[in-house]
């Protein structure tokens, strides 16, 4: 998923340069197609075209990252690994893979021709993209944060607006202070015509929901804004036993996925914000195959039950997922058990932990009709991000 260090690490350690988210009934599990999804749902008010003029459904990637080396050079100076957990908690041969990692594919992350040929050689017609994590940048001083934030949505407003039938944008907002969050979210989404927002999974190790941040009037905001907020983490913040084997990532990044997602439920924000529309990545992290645990905690336990009224699965079901599995009998679970309008095609491009071959990962999903199946590969996400093609 993540190189270790930012292409602008200057931690003499590394050897490298400086260049570069109360009943107590049992709720019922089943089977959820997307026509028996659609059909509890209110009909959109505005009719988004999601076909091309020759009938074809468009391909889209929900998960996909560019970073600016504008603001990489920019910010060396801030030495940005050294709050990053996957530098901070990973071993000297992570570190070096992850350094090769970045030098074979910093033109990928940072440009736009070779990513091009890429989309063609996978498929994919348009890139939802969003923000290398490295550039969150929740560790600087908030009018700064905020100012980075700026120059980050603005830079990929231009990536889409260069290329406007191949990309879209998802932006970034300072998180450490809830109020120039809210600015920038507005500016991003009404403004720039970003169609949501990325946000780690915590904030300097913080879970979302924690009273310290204040963030109820961030989401009181996107929940008015109806807006997309892509959930995406870098690694996890407390993993002195992951250093090895790259389980900063491989256990990490969904540990922590699974933890935001569970605060945001447990806590009430889902309830409370019923129009955000959350995406969770990698597969919705750990919760997204074993939500009964909590369901029957929630049934168990009062201690679970001091703030929402319905079971826990009840609220995840609200949010989307990308296909990022690896694996097409787990695909198939979590299509069938949140619905193929819920799962939508991602690849986490370009990093060495993504999806390299998405389109073929879908197809081999056993009995998933084609309907289905364009929902994920790209309806889906057409729909979500309001993305409006040629007729």
């Amino acid at each position: 998923m993540l190189y270790t260090c930012s292409p602008t690490c200057a931690n003499p350690a590394h050897s490298h340069g400086q260049t570069h988210s109360q009943t107590h009934t049992r709720p019922s599990v089943s089977v959820r197609s997307a026509a028996t999804r659609a059909a509890t749902k209110p009909a959109a008010a505005k009719k988004t075209i999601v076909r091309d003029a020759r009938g074809r459904a468009k391909v889209v990637d929900i998960h996909c990252h560019y970073l600016n080396p504008e603001i990489s050079a920019k910010t060396a100076d801030l030495h940005p690994a050294r709050y990053d957990p996957t530098v901070t908690f990973a071993n000297e041969l992570t570190n070096q893979t992850n350094l090769k990692q970045m030098k074979d594919r910093a033109p990928k992350l940072t440009g736009i021709e070779e990513r091009l040929k890429d989309m063609d050689r996978m498929g994919v017609d348009i890139q939802a993209v969003c923000p290398a994590p490295y550039h969150y940048f929740y560790f600087t001083e908030p009018d700064h944060g905020a100012q980075l934030a700026r120059e980050v949505n603005e830079g990929i407003a231009a990536l889409a607006a260069r290329h406007p039938d191949r990309f879209v944008g998802l932006g970034s907002v300072p998180l450490q202070n809830a109020e120039l969050a809210v600015r920038e979210l507005e500016y991003a989404v009404k403004v720039l015509g970003l169609r949501g927002v990325e946000i780690n999974t915590n904030v300097n190790g913080l879970n979302l929901t924690d009273p310290k941040l204040g963030l109820e009037k961030f989401f009181a905001k996107a929940n008015e804004l109806g807006t997309v907020i892509f959930m995406h983490p870098l690694g996890f913040t407390e993993g002195s036993r992951l250093t090895n084997h790259y389980f900063n990532n491989v256990i990490g990044n969904p540990l922590d996925t699974t933890i935001a997602v569970s605060h945001l439920i447990f806590d009430g924000v889902v309830a409370r914000n019923p129009k955000i529309k959350f995406i969770a990545a990698h597969g919705g992290g750990f919760i997204a195959h074993y939500w009964a645990r909590m369901d029957h905690a929630w049934r168990a336990r009062p201690d679970c039950r001091t703030v929402i009224k319905k079971a826990p699965s009840s609220y995840l079901e609200k949010f989307y997922f990308d296909s990022i599995t690896f694996d097409p009998e787990m695909l198939k679970r979590l299509i069938e058990r949140f619905g193929a309008d819920h799962v939508m095609l991602g690849t986490d491009y370009p990093y060495d932990m993504g999806e390299e071959d998405p389109r073929g990962l879908i197809k081999s999903v056993k009995r998933l009709s084609k309907a289905d199946r364009e929902l994920v590969e790209g309806m889906n996400a057409v729909k979500l991000l309001k993305i409006k093609l040629p007729r």
